[in-house]
């Protein structure tokens, strides 16, 4: 073996082992750890870098919970065409203030049919990153696009079938948004912003912030040593909180160009 191979056989293994799940113990529970290089110059090619693909990896692992409000707005939308709905959540029921608990926006086939949807698109992830069709790799097989359930062994959600174990993951995640959005939409029924019938009221924050920030403790305290709960992702959370209301914005006009919503917001 020539010194340029035993160099760059050296530099592999540094690398592949900075992309291992670690899992650190603190004190009677343990917490997964990605080891991917944060502020290792060497990985990505210096912090603002490495922060940068944390906030993808992120962004990628929480998709179906992200994606979960735009289910949930097509089967809002389809369901009632055929039938069947829409079941209201509160059942039209006004609280002491006289607005919806609510509103006509909350519908049991968007909180059921959004959950199972996020449960079936974290399936296709975990087949997409597992045949490698969906796998990009940074510098030496460090890989961007990992399984969702990667660090998932043990955890409750963890079951025999692998493809099981995604679609409870994600019906996890979609659940969490949508009742993380549902609380949303309660604080703007009390401060007297309507969704009934024809009229839908505005509010960027209550809109965007409260299912991301569902997700995202969801995730923190529930999910165990799943790399969705790695503390190294915590910063690029808040990040993508902060910019959740430029994603959901992005996500409503598609889904008003495509008929999908009433309004563009």
């Amino acid at each position: 073996m020539t010194r340029m191979d035993r160099t760059h056989s050296i530099m592999s293994s540094r690398l592949h082992a900075q992309a291992k799940l670690h899992v650190r113990q603190r004190g009677s529970v343990q917490r997964p750890s990605l080891v991917i290089g944060l502020y290792d110059n060497q990985l990505y090619g210096g912090p603002l870098m490495n922060f940068f693909m944390l906030f993808l990896l992120c962004l990628w692992l929480y998709l179906p919970g992200f994606l979960a409000n735009s289910f949930a707005m097509m089967w809002g939308k389809w369901l009632p065409k055929t039938g069947y709905g829409p079941w209201p959540i509160d059942g039209g029921r006004t609280l002491k203030d006289g607005n919806r608990i609510l509103g006509d926006g909350k519908t049991w086939n968007g909180l059921i049919g959004g959950s199972l949807t996020s449960g079936l698109l974290c399936m296709l992830m975990v087949l997409a990153t597992n045949d490698g069709s969906a796998a990009g790799t940074i510098q030496d097989n460090t890989v961007l696009f990992s399984s969702p359930l990667a660090g998932s062994a043990g955890t409750w959600f963890s079951v025999e079938s692998t493809m099981l174990s995604a679609f409870i993951l994600g019906t996890f995640l979609g659940f969490m948004c949508l009742v993380g959005d549902s609380t949303g939409s309660f604080f703007k029924r009390r401060r007297g912003l309507k969704r009934e019938g024809e009229i839908s009221s505005k509010a960027p924050i209550l809109d965007t912030l409260p299912f991301a920030i569902s997700v995202f403790l969801a995730g923190q305290l529930f999910l165990g040593t799943s790399w969705l709960a790695a503390e190294e992702l915590r910063i690029p959370m808040i990040a993508l909180v902060l910019f959740t209301p430029v994603l959901h914005r992005t996500f409503n006009l598609i889904g008003y160009k495509l008929g999908w919503k009433d309004v563009p917001y």
